[in-house]
């Protein structure tokens, strides 16, 4: 009700930026695939051997809130760019900027958020369940984005799919995508657009919702997300909260805090707890956002429901991975030392889409629920899930090196441990928060 309510009150500052006649205002950028202006509609057509076809308003945007219709072929894959940009000093005029989803397949992300020609996906909807369930197959579906300062949102049918915090590009063109096809299944379908209209001026937000925001600005906690529960679990600047495993301090020579990034910079050698960092404060049911980043042969790991018992009471708990797959060290095992794996028990999932290079960073999530079940995200993609307790884990844990580990994993509560022995590794935006789910 409050989605519709939005629309009523800013009825009267919308602008067309589609007259139903023709193409007055539009160009076309890159591509051979034809459009045309025909029943108050735009239709642009598949074409074979062709790379991605786009028609870009003459004029660009930074704010506005803008709503469009579109009916596409099942067969067909699309988006909307938003802020974009085409300039002949990028891969000689290639489209590039945020793109909105536009996907008739099963998969249905529709509303996701992908970077076009630069980071890639940014919002996979995979983040947000409910977001497939909004877009009609093979009927007219209602799109609404809203781009005011580094918030951008999106809607489908009404349904709230993506929400991204994010600097990177405040002005740009928006333009209808066809995509590239080789396969002749594919070529001479069309996708239709229609109602096409913007707000510039005196924008107001719908209201937040409780959908997964991605966060890309450092250290940002943004409204939405203290809405939603979240607080940082490091601040950015000190070491407040956090101290050095069997010590009443922080290890200042084995991190460093400088420009918003928390650093492990002790070499890499035979692992020790001696560099290894946790909270204060521990955790029962969470979940805990980081971004991350690797240097070249280092390693690192993220620990949770970490308890100090067992010798020399040192910390040790259930393990999130972080590592380059390239690493000999990731090679080890059944798989489950790669990138995001439950380490030592669970590999894991394969998706080439969810990589970074090394030395940019990567953000993760570790959701761990009162029903014992938890789960590994990397860069918008879930990776691995499991059930603590479930004969499945118990078998893992035997043939593991935690076998001689009295009720391993299974905690009540713990803290959170940044692993600080296997080189320089980054962190930052490390966000927490605690749920009952």
């Amino acid at each position: 009700m409050l989605y519709a309510l939005s629309f009523a009150q800013s009825e009267s500052k919308w602008q067309s930026l589609f007259n139903g006649q023709d193409l007055k205002g539009w160009r076309q950028v890159n591509g051979k695939a034809p459009y045309v202006a025909k029943n108050n509609e735009i239709v642009g057509t598949s074409v074979l051997q062709s790379p991605n076809s786009f028609l870009a308003t003459e004029k660009e945007y930074g704010d506005f809130i803008l709503e469009l219709e579109l009916l596409v072929d099942t067969l067909m894959n699309s988006g909307i760019q938003i802020r974009s940009k085409s300039a002949a000093e990028f891969q000689n005029g290639r489209v590039h900027g945020y793109q909105v989803e536009v996907d008739p397949s099963k998969r249905s992300w529709t509303g996701g958020i992908y970077e076009e020609a630069l980071r890639g996906w940014l919002y996979p909807p995979e983040l947000n369940p409910a977001a497939p369930k909004a877009f009609k197959t093979l009927q007219w579906n209602k799109i609404r984005v809203e781009c005011i300062g580094n918030v951008i949102r999106t809607w489908v049918n009404g349904t709230a799919v993506a929400c991204l915090i994010d600097a990177e590009t405040a002005k740009g063109f928006i333009a209808l995508q066809v995509h590239s096809t080789d396969d002749p299944l594919r070529a001479g379908k069309d996708i239709r657009w229609r109602n096409i209209r913007i707000q510039t001026e005196n924008l107001k937000a719908s209201p937040y919702d409780d959908i997964f925001i991605v966060n890309t600005i450092p250290n940002n906690l943004s409204p939405a997300e203290a809405k939603n529960g979240y607080s940082l679990l490091w601040d950015g600047e000190s070491a407040t909260g956090w101290r050095g495993v069997r010590q009443n301090k922080f290890p200042e020579n084995a991190w460093e805090i400088s420009h918003g990034e928390l650093t492990a910079v002790k070499p890499s050698g035979a692992e020790s707890p001696e560099g290894d960092i946790v909270t204060q404060k521990k955790f029962k049911f969470f979940e805990l956002k980081f971004d991350f980043k690797l240097t070249k042969g280092a390693q690192s790991g993220i620990e949770y429901l970490a308890t100090e018992s067992g010798r020399n009471k040192e910390p040790k708990g259930l393990e999130y991975q972080i590592i380059d797959n390239s690493d000999p060290e990731a090679k080890m095992g059944t798989g489950n030392r790669t990138q995001a794996s439950l380490y030592d028990l669970l590999p894991a999932k394969k998706n080439e889409k969810a990589g970074r290079k090394t030395g940019e960073w990567n953000q993760g999530i570790i959701r761990v629920y009162p029903n014992n079940k938890a789960e590994h995200w990397l860069n918008g993609f879930k990776l691995a899930e499991y059930t603590r307790g479930s004969a499945e884990y118990l078998a893992w844990v035997d043939a593991s090196q935690y076998k001689s580990l009295k009720n391993f994993g299974m905690a009540k509560e713990g803290r959170i441990l940044l692993q600080g022995n296997g080189g320089r590794v980054s962190f930052r935006s490390i966000k927490i928060r605690e749920v009952s789910f």
